[in-house]
């Protein structure tokens, strides 16, 4: 973890406050992470997003009983910009999608839709919070921030599929 991952609290509050806001109702898609298995992540430029799997090949849907609130997550690129540090890669938090929107209660209640590429994903009332492994990539710093507001959904947000399709890194993601 480098010096600017473990930044306090106050930092990170400080850091995000002063930083440029991510678009409100219309983004990018900067990364796709499609989860192989616990610690394992790989970065294809595309996609597909389906009714039965969530991100095609991601761990969701294999082993455990999948829960369909938390088929696909997405998370907001400029926070990992922030707390990831120069050594961290941007799939470190092993969101399906890092995009450039603003994900806050606010702007994307649950219930909202959001067309991502040709799929269509539903905004999820179930909370995406850090955890173990989050602290661990991150530092408890940056759990205690990501997890302090989470009507900011700074950690992230849980989405189900209601349409699948296709999405690739660059394509839009907005509200439908």
């Amino acid at each position: 973890m480098t010096a600017e991952a473990a930044a306090t609290l106050d930092e990170l509050e400080a850091k995000w406050l002063a930083a440029d806001p991510a678009p409100r109702r219309r983004g990018t898609v900067k990364l796709i992470c499609v989860r192989r298995a616990p610690g394992v992540h790989e970065c294809p430029d595309r996609v597909d997003v389906t009714l039965e799997h969530g991100v095609e090949g991601d761990r969701w849907s294999r082993g455990r009983k999948p829960n369909p609130e938390a088929q696909v997550t997405l998370m907001n690129v400029r926070v990992t910009e922030l707390i990831r540090g120069a050594e961290t890669t941007l799939d470190a938090p092993g969101d399906n999608f890092q995009v450039d929107l603003d994900l806050s209660e606010d702007t994307l209640p649950a219930g909202t839709r959001l067309r991502i590429g040709a799929a269509l994903l539903e905004v999820s009332a179930e909370p995406h919070t850090g955890c173990k492994t989050f602290r661990e990539r991150f530092g408890l710093e940056a759990l205690l921030w990501v997890n302090g507001r989470r009507d900011r959904r700074l950690r992230g947000m849980n989405c189900r599929v209601i349409e699948p399709g296709s999405v690739a890194v660059g394509d839009t993601v907005e509200v439908a």
